[in-house]
């Protein structure tokens, strides 16, 4: 059923020409929460995934806050489809469509409605826990530093290992596939861990 809230969506470029964020004047999932689909037959947990999935040009959904980063093949141009998507993701949000498919109980049956945990873990982009006090550094520097950059450039970045020195993280969204991704990883990212945790001596970037 149609609401009678009136969103606003607007376009945002993003340093992957491929990538474009859309933001909303509401939030979507929970703060802090992040999730990623980069194939049609995994974004049935998110009813609008599936809806954006219906567009023949998209190859990769994130999404997190507020904003959906969409990732498209090489068929389409930005500049021929940007305000078909906005209004697309304008009109589907305003009709009440979902972001999020309700939780089924471990008792209940499941529907085209309902997802389970099991669904949100598997989509929800997280840091893998801390088991040392570097490690625990590590994230916090991320956190505080570097989080707030890539989001704003509608991506993500999260720790995944640290060993011998070499700390390992996932990038996702628009960094996923970028072309600027390695180097800001190593320019930017690598000085300031190397700078911030004295036992970093290098960053890697995990390849999904």
């Amino acid at each position: 059923m149609p609401t009678n809230n009136i969103i606003s969506i607007y376009a945002e470029m993003t340093p992957n020409p491929m990538a474009m964020k859309f933001v909303a004047d509401k939030m979507l999932v929970p703060e802090g929460v992040q999730f990623e689909f980069l194939k049609q037959n995994e974004a049935s947990p998110s009813p609008l995934a599936q809806k954006l999935y219906e567009l023949p040009f998209v190859k990769g959904i994130f999404i997190s806050s507020n904003f959906i980063t969409i990732l498209k093949n090489e068929k389409a141009m930005w500049d021929d489809v940007v305000f078909d998507v906005r209004d697309y993701i304008k009109e589907y949000l305003q009709s009440g469509g979902k972001v999020w498919n309700n939780i089924s109980s471990p008792t209940e049956e499941r529907t085209a409605e309902t997802t389970t945990m099991a669904d949100i873990r598997a989509a929800q982009i997280t840091h893998t826990e801390p088991t040392s006090d570097t490690e625990g550094k590590i994230i916090d520097a991320i956190e505080q530093y570097v989080k707030p950059a890539v989001e704003n450039d509608g991506g993500v970045i999260v720790f995944r290992s640290f060993k011998d020195g070499i700390v390992t993280l996932q990038l996702s969204g628009s960094c996923n596939g970028c072309p600027s991704s390695s180097k800001t990883l190593k320019s930017a990212v690598e000085q300031l861990l190397v700078r911030m945790v004295p036992e970093v001596v290098e960053v890697r970037q995990e390849m999904v």
